[in-house]
């Protein structure tokens, strides 16, 4: 065992050198790439990227709400990450009178500062490689166990790299009174929503202020009026001199989820059935919820961060279809099985039991992606579910309950019921004999939905107790649906290739590919831990004869200002600050016009989870926050193609004028920059 472990990391250790410019590097091991970096302008040395024994640019950096990242940016803890990420804290404290969605909100001191119930930020104490320890047979709760012991609000992970062949201990601080400091009108902070989103040219002004709160000895807490702002170790200095093509950018974040290695078995279950019926079955929710939000304000509010992630993925997923489709990805990975085949005979029955184990898993695994779209998304179930869930104290029932039906509209609720059963009666293979004796009872799928809102109390709080949610018709769905949930169990992974049946196969795949090819540079695929990106400034070809230019400006988005649509409705500070050219210090000369800059594009390699991320300078300074992707880049996750892959951020410098101009909040400004 010992000897498989060194021959690991030895082969780690070379790949890890080869030249490239994508992949998501762990931080500990940045040595391994700082000549590279440093070759592309990178001033700075690996110590100062991570370190556990003096602070570095780790210390800066947060993982926001456990799905995004966001970055620390003064010594009293405030913290920028994107709009959408803080979009649920706003929504939260979003009501018809008080619609900070619409108009933004900026506090005017830290007084006013909104707590944020249920908000988390983490920061990353420590990594540390633990491969050797599970093998020598601890295991990984009391690897996690001693180390959460180690200090006040620890807390530990251990995530498995390269489908099993490596295991690291992550270390964080989780700090849990986080402040809403301040967030733009939506029509900056999702500017051209649903249309501009994975779209360059971009004009979103896509961040929100956050402060994290600690007690009176700087340690995690509960929230408190008595806490204090947080002193980090580090916080990013902030640099308004701005960028050009060429320039170097690095990315500092927690990158969700991308599948460098699967083979072409995944891909073509990912192109050709996945993500087509995910995207049509999100056609029809977003359908249905966009006629209700567009006849009333309230549904608007409501369900606006619930449209916002049934959105983003939809039309990731497009992207992603058409980019595989583009790139020819299904044949590019046939051909490198067949290259591995022929120069390892020995080795090739790895791909026949892969391929054997995905065709053996398919039919389950889409019918857990069926159910989640599906019946999951049935939201007054929740009511029945909390009901049922007896380690809840009376008092965390009624708080429960109370959040679920401000965002609930029952009439909305219903629409998507009958849309997703009838979906799931046309498509589900797992479906329950009592769900088919519902149907059956009611003439079908919807006729079954229609009974059941037309019969149920639980449409309103007014309806709600715990005696009624229990013997409601909706009890009798969650009963009915209860033995496809028990099916679809054991096929809630990650992705299709972390099914144990698939990723045992994958784990000496991983390790062969690494000792055949040796021109690869193989970094371990993203899973919500701290990594590494780096790359450049630059523009790209979008189609024949169209060169895409890598910074955006103020006049684009006058350009698409129009009060009559709601997500290109700029407020009109922005209007009069561009009308007499009112851009303080945030104006600069731009190809012979003064403005403000508000995006730019780099090829740095991101996926969901960098969002938020701080995107910094050969120095280490901040000059933007990262926040999308472009069209053409969204299938990354599964091929990077460094001619059109780009990430998308916001100019440091428009979310500094944003503030100071729009939302007056200059005590903010002067904190990021003193």
């Amino acid at each position: 065992m010992k000897k498989t472990l060194l021959l690991f990391v030895l082969l780690f250790a070379t790949t890890f050198s080869a030249v490239a410019d994508k992949g998501m590097w762990l931080p500990s091991l940045i040595s391994s790439r700082i000549e590279d970096m440093k070759s592309k302008g990178f001033k700075l040395s690996a110590e100062d990227i991570y370190s556990i024994n003096q602070a570095s640019l780790k210390d800066a950096v947060v993982l926001f709400d456990g799905g995004c990242t966001g970055e620390i940016v003064s010594d009293k803890g405030l913290l920028l990450t994107n709009h959408h990420c803080g979009y649920d804290a706003i929504q939260a404290h979003s009501t018809v009178e008080h619609d900070y969605l619409t108009n933004g909100f900026w506090a005017k001191s830290e007084d006013e500062e909104l707590y944020c119930p249920g908000l988390k930020v983490h920061i990353l104490v420590r990594m540390e490689e633990v491969t050797d320890r599970i093998a020598a047979g601890q295991t990984k709760e009391d690897i996690i166990a001693k180390a959460e012991a180690e200090g006040e609000g620890y807390f530990a992970k251990v995530e498995s790299m390269y489908y099993g062949n490596m295991a690291y201990l992550f270390v964080y601080r989780e700090f849990r009174d986080v402040r809403l400091v301040g967030a733009p009108p939506t029509t900056i902070g999702k500017f051209g929503a649903d249309n501009d989103n994975w779209i360059w040219p971009r004009h979103t002004g896509d961040f929100s202020v956050f402060r994290i709160y600690a007690d009176k000895n700087n340690n995690p807490a509960e929230y408190s009026k008595n806490n204090k702002p947080y002193t980090p170790a580090r916080h990013f200095e902030v640099s308004t001199a701005g960028v050009k093509e060429g320039d170097f950018t690095m990315i500092y974040g927690f990158p969700g989820n991308t599948q460098e290695y699967i083979t072409s078995d995944a891909v073509k279950y990912i192109s050709e059935l996945s993500d087509p019926t995910k995207i049509e079955l999100r056609t029809k929710r977003l359908d249905i919820i966009g006629d209700a939000q567009a006849k009333s304000a309230k549904t608007r509010i409501q369900y606006a961060a619930k449209q916002a992630s049934i959105a983003n993925a939809w039309k990731k997923w497009q992207g992603e279809v058409k980019g595989i489709n583009r790139l020819g990805t299904v044949a590019k990975k046939l051909a490198y099985e067949e290259r591995f085949r022929t120069d390892n005979p020995d080795k090739a029955y790895l791909l026949d039991s892969l391929a054997a184990a995905y065709e053996r898993n398919a039919e389950g695994y889409f019918n857990y992606e069926l159910y989640t779209e599906t019946l999951r998304g049935i939201e007054i179930q929740n009511v029945v579910r909390l009901a049922l869930n007896e380690s809840l104290s009376e008092a965390e029932r009624a708080a429960a309950i109370e959040l679920f039906y401000k965002d609930f509209d029952v009439n909305v609720d219903r629409a998507l019921a009958i849309a997703m059963l009838k979906e799931y009666e046309k498509m589900g293979t797992y479906i329950s004999e009592e769900l088919k004796a519902l149907f059956a009872q009611h003439g079908g799928a919807e006729g079954y939905a229609n009974y059941l809102y037309d019969n149920t109390v639980l449409g309103a709080i007014e309806g709600f107790s715990v005696e009624a949610a229990k013997c409601d018709p909706v009890a009798e769905f969650v009963a009915a649906i209860a033995p496809i949930q028990q099916r679809i169990k054991s096929y809630t992974y990650r992705n299709f290739s972390n099914h144990p049946d698939i990723e045992r196969w994958f784990r000496p795949y991983v390790k062969a590919l690494m000792e055949w090819d040796k021109e690869r540079a193989f970094f371990p695929d993203a899973n919500l831990t701290l990594r590494v990106a780096y790359g450049k400034v630059a523009g790209y070809e979008y189609a024949d004869g169209e060169w895409h230019l890598p910074q955006t400006t103020l006049e684009g988005i006058i350009e698409k200002d129009n009060p009559e649509i709601y997500d290109y409705n700029v407020p009109q500070e922005l209007r009069d600050a561009y009308a007499k050219k009112d851009y303080g210090r945030w104006g600069i000369e731009l190809n012979g016009k003064y403005t403000v800059p508000v995006c730019f594009i780099a090829t740095n390699h991101t996926t969901g989870g960098n969002s938020g991320s701080p995107v910094l300078n050969d120095k280490g300074e901040l000059i933007g926050i990262n926040f999308d992707r472009t069209w053409l880049s969204t299938m990354s996750d599964i091929e990077f193609d460094e001619t059109l892959c780009r990430n998308i951020i916001c100019d440091i410098r428009y979310v500094l004028f944003v503030i100071d101009k729009v939302g007056g909040a200059s005590w903010i400004v002067d904190e990021i920059l003193e």
